[in-house]
């Protein structure tokens, strides 16, 4: 799955580079690369939303189906199947339209988190001559390995040690010029919150990071009604607890990885707004009876109507018979 990730993430990483190049900050980067992939999953969010609501305005017709064909289930799978055809939904669809935008977050999480391999796109031997620097190693087992190294140029010394090696000019001019964009007003976003303390403005971060993650799950869960009121035990909280996870791990890593979970979340979060206010399922119920109402009103008027009342048999009296 990691080979997978990373080939997303060397894709996506030339947008985040040309991106850069445009601001030359790649705080900046970040915001303007997450927003434009948001606006791309925006058809995708619809889609799913189509979807959950089409499957909803089945539920009561399937618990019928349950109900009568409940001691044979053959017959109770092959009526809902036929019911599934009959209102063109699948019951598939859910699940791929979910599965599509995870891609392409991870991916786009790989491009931020390794920016020698998937922004620069440095060559392999590249990555192995910037290893020689004193206190750097760059492998694919620590992820965050790369911005670490990335902390280390600003030091002429190690720069050098670049040169000796024969680094190309080129490469070393757009790695120097990469390390020196991680100031995002005042922040380092390649120092670690844990390493600095709670005195640095860098632990701004994480902080960010709850009130961001915590605030969207709340306020998600109150526009869909508390959809975990019906759960117990750790699933009730479950939702609660993967922001606290979140906030963790933005203490422990560089800081551009939970500047690039803030803005995530602000975005996600604005998308299901603009979902639920013009995308709601019982917007998209509404809609869709509304839209099988017309196709069935547009398909009778097609049908030819011809109606020729039959005249009544003309009544004889009884002085006309017998003539």
């Amino acid at each position: 799955m990691f080979t997978i990730f990373n080939f997303i993430g060397s894709i996506f990483g030339y947008i985040l580079w040309a991106v850069f190049w445009v601001f030359q900050n790649f705080g900046v980067a970040i915001i303007v690369f997450t927003l434009i992939f948001r606006a791309i999953l925006f058809p995708s969010s619809i889609k799913q939303q189509r979807s959950m609501a089409a499957n909803a305005s089945l539920q009561a017709k399937q618990k019928e189906i349950r109900e009568k064909y409940a001691n044979n289930k053959a017959k109770q799978n092959e009526e809902i199947q036929k019911l599934y055809e009959k209102e063109g939904v699948s019951p598939m669809s859910g699940c791929a339209t979910s599965l599509f935008p995870m891609f392409i977050m991870l991916g786009i999480y790989y491009a931020v988190v390794r920016p020698l391999s998937n922004v620069i796109h440095l060559s392999a031997q590249a990555l192995g001559q910037i290893n020689m620097i004193p206190g750097v190693y760059v492998t694919q087992n620590n992820i965050y390995s790369e911005m670490n190294a990335l902390k280390l140029f600003t030091n002429p010394d190690n720069v050098n040690v670049l040169i000796n090696q024969g680094l190309p000019a080129n490469e070393l001019h757009e790695i120097h010029n990469l390390a020196g964009g991680f100031n995002f007003l005042g922040l380092d976003l390649l120092s670690i919150p844990k390493d600095t303390g709670f005195t640095s403005w860098i632990i701004i971060i994480p902080i960010l990071c709850l009130v961001t993650s915590l605030g969207s799950q709340i306020l998600t869960m109150r526009m869909q009604g508390n959809p975990m009121q019906g759960q117990q035990g750790c699933m009730k909280y479950m939702m609660l607890l993967l922001p606290l996870i979140t906030v963790y791990i933005s203490y422990i890593v560089p800081g551009a990885v939970g500047f690039y979970w803030v803005w995530s979340t602000i975005f996600g979060f604005v998308q299901t707004l603009l979902i639920n206010k013009f995308y709601s399922a019982a917007h998209m119920t509404a809609r869709a009876e509304a839209e099988h109402v017309a196709l069935l009103e547009f398909k009778e008027a097609k049908v030819p109507y011809d109606y020729q009342p039959v005249s009544a048999p003309q009544q004889t009296t009884s002085n006309k018979k017998k003539k």
